[in-house]
């Protein structure tokens, strides 16, 4: 089955238990081995096969156990310098999100009214 962004995140989660353990089965390891390979407990296996939430460094653990931690890099991309910002500007890489303010000072109404109030 294909992860689609409109899946619910406990089916995600099971699809991709499901892949952990063909792969799991395709290199030929138990999950007590995969478990060890990947300094995680088997338990931690087991809810991860059945489709249950597991850490996010544990994940990690067992990605790179079942030598799938090479994808990892498809997940978040790296984001690029957009060609716009770069034309007659000095700006540097952005660490933070911007909101455009008001331009109305505090307190002044900005000729907005409910339909009540006109």
């Amino acid at each position: 089955m294909k992860i689609s962004p409109t899946m619910p995140e406990n089916v995600m989660l099971s699809e991709l238990g499901k892949r952990a353990q063909q792969y799991r089965v395709g290199m030929n390891l138990t999950q007590g081995e995969l478990a060890k390979n990947a300094g995680v407990s088997q338990r931690t296996i087991e809810r991860l096969e059945n489709g249950s939430s597991v850490q996010l460094e544990k994940m990690l653990r067992i990605l790179r156990a079942l030598r799938l931690s090479d994808n990892l890099d498809q997940l978040i991309p790296e984001t690029s310098i957009r060609p716009i910002q770069l034309v007659g500007s000095k700006s540097e890489v952005r660490h933070r999100s911007y909101k455009r303010r008001s331009t109305a000072p505090k307190g002044q109404n900005s000729g907005w009214v409910w339909g009540d109030k006109k």
